[in-house]
């Protein structure tokens, strides 16, 4: 099994997402066999015109995260693709920046299934938590 450490996560990150995903400044404060942790740094551009973050920022950062967390634990990347994604709305977050902690609930060989936290940075408290289904798209031995 090979090691999908941070600085794999972080030349994923930065290599194979679509560029508005890259666009939303996510660094990777941690990945390992338990999971991910990814930071979005709050920026203007992520709120609402009353200046909360907006869900559609919250559900990418939860479903890159879980991307990181499934890497991990399969020991590198491999293709999926999100199959649902269940997200709740806690609590509004402003003027933060935000980390999404992804759990690996499941890994199977064709799914795969976990949970992400999303709380603020100084706040134990999330503002989301969801739920995730992922097709793994191994290749055929």
């Amino acid at each position: 099994m090979t090691t999908f450490d941070q600085a794999a996560a972080t030349t994923l990150l930065q290599t194979a997402f679509a560029k508005w995903v890259q666009d939303l400044d996510l660094t990777i404060e941690r990945v390992d066999s338990n999971g991910a942790v990814l930071r979005m740094k709050f920026s203007e551009k992520l709120c609402r015109d009353n200046g909360v973050v907006c869900g559609q920022a919250l559900m990418s950062l939860a479903d890159t995260a879980m991307v990181f967390a499934f890497s991990a634990a399969a020991g590198g990347y491999l293709p999926m693709t999100t199959v649902d994604q269940t997200i709740h709305f806690l609590k509004p977050a402003s003027q933060t920046d935000l980390l999404a902690e992804a759990r690996v609930l499941r890994m199977g060989r064709t799914m795969a299934f976990g949970s992400v936290e999303i709380r603020p940075v100084n706040d134990t408290k999330p503002v989301a938590v969801a739920q995730t289904a992922y097709a793994l798209m191994r290749e055929s031995k």
